[in-house]
C-alpha cells in the first residue's frame, strides 16, 4: 500500500494478522433453529487488500456482516409462517472457487459443482447458478471497449493503455490511491460478479415476477475482496432498496458450514446447476479459456488481432520479463509490433507499472491486472 499512514498493514504483513471479529449475531439467530451456530466470520488483514486504513468504519462493519449468519438468517426467515417476509434464495458460484472443493474432497471440478449445488439446496436454497455466463458477458464487453479505445487512441488522451476491471482489490487500490492517473484507463465493463448480480436481480427477477428485494442473492467466490465489491454504491438499486449481491461467502466459509453440520461433500447427492436462461441446457455454455482464471488478456488479444488487423491468432506465447508475475504478449507483422499486452499480478508489479506510466515509459496497449501474485484467485 502506498499510504504512508498504513503502517498497521505493513506490520501485519510481516507477522500473522490479528483477526477482525464480526458484529454481534442478529437476535433472530439466537432463536432455537435447525441451523447450527457458527463462529463469526473473520477476515485477516493479510487476506484482504482493503485493510482497515483504506476502509471506513462503516465499510468495515458491513464487510464483516457478510458471513454465514446472513445466509442462515434468510433460511430461518423462510421457515416461519409469515410468507410476506419470505425471500427467494439464489446462490451464484464462481468457477474459480470450485477447485478448492475439488481438492479438499478429492472430486473432479464438475462433480464438486454438482455436489455443492446439492448441499446448498439441502439447506433450503432455491436456485444455484454458475457465473460463467456473466464472465462471458464481461469479456465480450471488454473486447468491444478495447477495440473502440484503440481506434480512438490518437484523439483521446486516456484511451490507452486499457486496464482490466474485474479484480476488486486492484480497482479499489486504483480508486483510493492512484486516482485519475490510472482510473481513466480502467475498462468500464462490470466484473462477472456484478453482471451476475444484474442478471439475477434484473432478468431473473422479471422472469419470476418478483421484485429484486424479494431475492436474496449470495455469491460463492474465492476472494475476500469480493465482499467489499458487493457493497459499492453503484451496485445498489435505491428504488428497490436492494443491492445486486446481498452477501459474498468464500469457499472456506461454505466448508465451515459443512463441517458444523457434519456433512462431507462426498455424501451429498449431485444436483444439476440451474440456468438463468431456460433454453440453455447444462453444459451448453461455452467456458472461456485463458492462462489465468478469467482469461481477459487472451480473449481481448485474439479479438483485437482479428478485428483490427484481420489476423487469426490460435495460440498465445507469454514472455516472462523481470519476474514470473509480469509477462507480455505481442502481435507482430513484418517486423512491426502491432499489439503489446501484459499480465501484471501482485502489488510489486502494479507499483512498477504505475511508476513507468508516470515517467511516460509505458508502452502496453492492454494490461490484465490482478492484485494477487500468480493471478490465482480469479475475479468472478
Amino acid at each position: 500500500c502506498l499510504f504512508q499512514e498504513c503502517s498497521k498493514k505493513q506490520k501485519n504483513d510481516d507477522t500473522q494478522s490479528t483477526p477482525a471479529n464480526a458484529l454481534t449475531s442478529n437476535a433472530e439467530l439466537e432463536e432455537k433453529n435447525e441451523f447450527p451456530a457458527l463462529a463469526n466470520a473473520k477476515i485477516l488483514l493479510s487476506d484482504c487488500l482493503a485493510c482497515d486504513s483504506c476502509m471506513t468504519s462503516e465499510e468495515g462493519a458491513r464487510v464483516f456482516q457478510q458471513n454465514q449468519e446472513e445466509l442462515f438468517r434468510i433460511l430461518n426467515l423462510n421457515k416461519k409462517c409469515d410468507t410476506s417476509k419470505h425471500k427467494v434464495l439464489a446462490v451464484s458460484i464462481c468457477p474459480q472457487s470450485l477447485p478448492y472443493f475439488a481438492a479438499k474432497f478429492d472430486l473432479s471440478v464438475n462433480d464438486a459443482a454438482r455436489r455443492l449445488c446439492g448441499f446448498l439446496k439441502s439447506l433450503g436454497v432455491h436456485y444455484v447458478f454458475d457465473t460463467t455466463i456473466a464472465a462471458d458477458f464481461s469479456i465480450l464487453e471488454s473486447q468491444r471497449e478495447f477495440v473502440q479505445r484503440y481506434q480512438q487512441r490518437n484523439q483521446e488522451e486516456h484511451a490507452l493503455p486499457m486496464f482490466a476491471s474485474a479484480c476488486p482489490g486492484w480497482i479499489r487500490y486504483a480508486e483510493r490511491v492512484l486516482t485519475n492517473l490510472v482510473t481513466s484507463h480502467i475498462c468500464t465493463a462490470k466484473s462477472p460478479q456484478q453482471i451476475m448480480g444484474s442478471l439475477v436481480k434484473g432478468y431473473f427477477a422479471r422472469q419470476q415476477n418478483l421484485s429484486p428485494d424479494k431475492i436474496f442473492h449470495v455469491v460463492v467466490a474465492p476472494c475476500y475482496d469480493k465482499k467489499l465489491e458487493a457493497l459499492r454504491e453503484d451496485f445498489y438499486t435505491a428504488f428497490w432498496n436492494s443491492p445486486e449481491v446481498d452477501c459474498v461467502l468464500t469457499s472456506g466459509e461454505i466448508v465451515q458450514i459443512m463441517e458444523q453440520k457434519n456433512v462431507s461433500m462426498k455424501d451429498v447427492a449431485e444436483v444439476a446447476v440451474d440456468s438463468l436462461f431456460g433454453e440453455i441446457k447444462e453444459g451448453d455454455v461455452e467456458r472461456h479459456d485463458g492462462k489465468t482464471s478469467d482469461g481477459y488478456l487472451e480473449h481481448i488479444f485474439k479479438h483485437a488481432a482479428k478485428e483490427l488487423f484481420g489476423m487469426d491468432v490460435k495460440e498465445i506465447t507469454y514472455k516472462a520479463l523481470k519476474n514470473k508475475d509480469f509477462q507480455e504478449v505481442t502481435l507482430e507483422k513484418d517486423g512491426e509490433t502491432l499489439l503489446r499486452f501484459a499480465a501484471a499480478y501482485g502489488f510489486r508489479n502494479i507499483q512498477n507499472m504505475v511508476l513507468k506510466m508516470k515517467k511516460g515509459k509505458f508502452s502496453y496497449h492492454f494490461v490484465e491486472v490482478l492484485a494477487c501474485p500468480g493471478g490465482k484467485n480469479g475475479s468472478g
